[in-house]
C-alpha cells in the first residue's frame, strides 16, 4: 500500500515527467513532496524575497506588464549586456521554437543525451536532425573535434550544444567551446545552450555569451527560471548580434512576459550577493550530493557541473519501478532517463539538493534495494562500494585574453539517522 496515497498512473502518461502541481495533488494534504526531477536552484529566490514578492503579489496579477522592449532593456542593464544583443522570451524553450522556425532551414546537429526540445522541435517541423551519440564508456563527454568531423560529414547547416549539458552534467572550457563557434562559422547557425552554465563553478568566466554578440552567426541561450529557482514564471533570453536577435525579437509577441517575470527582473540588482551565494551553496551540496550516491553499491556517479547528477542504476534495479516505488512511499520525485533520446531506464537524473533531502532519497533507495540483497546496499567506504566511477575533468587555468563577462561569482531537517549513524 502506498504510503503517499499517490496513485503513481500518473507517472506513465505522455513523454514527459509529471509536474509537481499533479503529485502534489495526488499526495493530498499533509504530504512533503521532495522535488529531484525538475533542476531547480532551491535557495533562490530567499526567504525574504518570497516575501517581498508576496506583499506585491496584488499589484503584480492586477496590473498589465511593461512591453517586452522595456522588460528585456532593464535585465540587459543590470547584466551589463547591450539591449540590441538580446531577446527575452517566455523560457527558453518559447526561444528554441522560435530559432527552429526562423534560423533553422534545413538540417540540425545535436549530441544526444541532451535537452529534448533540441531533437523533437525541428522533428515536428520537418527539418533532418543529425544526431551525435555520446558514450558511456566516455562519460558521456563531448569530443568537440569528432563532433565537427560529423557536422562535416553530415553537412549539417546549424550545430547546437548544451554547455552545461543536460542530463549529465558535462561542462566545456569556454575556450574549447569559443574554437568550436569558429571552426563552424560557414554555418547557417551555432547554438550554445547555457541553460545551467551559472551553477558550474569550474571557471570564474564560463559563459561564451560576450563571444557569441560579435560573431556572424553564434547564438547563446540562457534560461533564467532555473538559474533563479523560479521556473513557473517562466522566462529566459538569447544573446546574439543585433541581426539576429532583432528577427528573433521582431516575431516575440509584445506583452510575452508576464508581471512577476518582471518584478524579479527589477529585484535581481538587488539581491546580487544574495544570488552568489545560493550559487556557492549549490556547489557544496553537489559535491556533498555526489559523496553519498557513490556509496550505494553498484551504482555509477558521473561528474556535473550542473546542479543534478547523472546516475546508472545497479543491474538489477529499474529506473522505472525505483521512480515509482520512490515517489509512492517516500513522496520524492526522480527523472527516470528512458524517454530521452541516447539513454535507457537505467539512467536517472537526480536534482542536488540540501543534505537532509538527500539523506531521504538515499534511505529510499536502500529501502528499495533491500529486496534485491540481503545486505544493506549503504557501505561506510565508497571507494569499496561504488559502481565505476569517473573522474572530475582538470580544466585549465582560464586565459588572461578573454572577453571579460559580468560575473555572477563571488542543512538541517528530519532525515538525519543515517547520515549521523555513518558519521
Amino acid at each position: 500500500m502506498a504510503r503517499t496515497g499517490i496513485d503513481t498512473s500518473m507517472l506513465h502518461k505522455g513523454s514527459h515527467s509529471a509536474s509537481y502541481f499533479d503529485v502534489s495533488r495526488a499526495a493530498g494534504e499533509g504530504v512533503e513532496i521532495v522535488d529531484f526531477c525538475i533542476p531547480c536552484n532551491p535557495y533562490f529566490p530567499t526567504p525574504e524575497m518570497f516575501d517581498e514578492l508576496t506583499r506585491d503579489l496584488k499589484s503584480i496579477l492586477k496590473y498589465y506588464p511593461s512591453d517586452s522592449a522595456t522588460i528585456t532593456k532593464k535585465l540587459a542593464s543590470v547584466l551589463g549586456l547591450h539591449p540590441q544583443t538580446v531577446a527575452m522570451a517566455n523560457g527558453s524553450t518559447e526561444l528554441i521554437t522560435w530559432i527552429d522556425h526562423l534560423l533553422i532551414k534545413e538540417s540540425v546537429a545535436i549530441p544526444i543525451p541532451t535537452f529534448g526540445r533540441w531533437t523533437d522541435q525541428p522533428m515536428e517541423t520537418g527539418k533532418r536532425v543529425d544526431m551525435f551519440p555520446l558514450q558511456e564508456r566516455d562519460g558521456f563527454r563531448l569530443d568537440l573535434e569528432e563532433y565537427v568531423e560529423f557536422i562535416r560529414d553530415r553537412k549539417s547547416r546549424v550545430a547546437v550544444v548544451c554547455n552545461v549539458n543536460n542530463p549529465d552534467g558535462h561542462y566545456i572550457p569556454r575556450r574549447d567551446v569559443i574554437r568550436f563557434m569558429d571552426a563552424l562559422s560557414d554555418l547557417d547557425l551555432v547554438v550554445v545552450d547555457e541553460s545551467f552554465i551559472d551553477f558550474s563553478d569550474a571557471e570564474r568566466f564560463p559563459s561564451v555569451g560576450p563571444d557569441a554578440v560579435i560573431r556572424p552567426n553564434a547564438v547563446v541561450l540562457k534560461s533564467l527560471g532555473k538559474n533563479f529557482g523560479l521556473h513557473g514564471i517562466r522566462f529566459g533570453y538569447m544573446l546574439a548580434n543585433p541581426a539576429i536577435s532583432g528577427k528573433i525579437a521582431k516575431m516575440l509577441p509584445k506583452w510575452n512576459l508576464n508581471s512577476l517575470a518582471e518584478k524579479v527582473v527589477h529585484m535581481i540588482q538587488e539581491h546580487e550577493m544574495e544570488y552568489e551565494e545560493s550559487l556557492r551553496l549549490l556547489s557544496r551540496d553537489r559535491r556533498s550530493m555526489g559523496r553519498e550516491l557513490q556509496r550505494i553499491q553498484g551504482m555509477t556517479v558521473f561528474p556535473s557541473q550542473g546542479n543534478f547528477f547523472l546516475v546508472k542504476l545497479p543491474n538489477e534495479w529499474s529506473g522505472v519501478a525505483l521512480r515509482d516505488y520512490l515517489v509512492a512511499n517516500h513522496g520524492i520525485m526522480t527523472r527516470e532517463c528512458g524517454n530521452k533520446l541516447g539513454m535507457t531506464s537505467q539512467f536517472m537524473r537526480l536534482v542536488v539538493r540540501p543534505a537532509a533531502d538527500v539523506d531521504r532519497l538515499v534511505d529510499g533507495m536502500m529501502e528499495y534495494a533491500q529486496r534485491f540483497h540481503s545486505r544493506s546496499a549503504y557501505d561506510s567506504d565508497p571507494l569499496e562500494s561504488a559502481g565505476r566511477r569517473w573522474a572530475e575533468p582538470a580544466y585549465e587555468e582560464q586565459p588572461d585574453n578573454l572577453i571579460p563577462y559580468p560575473s555572477h561569482r563571488g542543512g538541517g531537517g528530519e532525515y538525519t539517522a543515517r547520515r549521523a549513524a555513518v558519521g
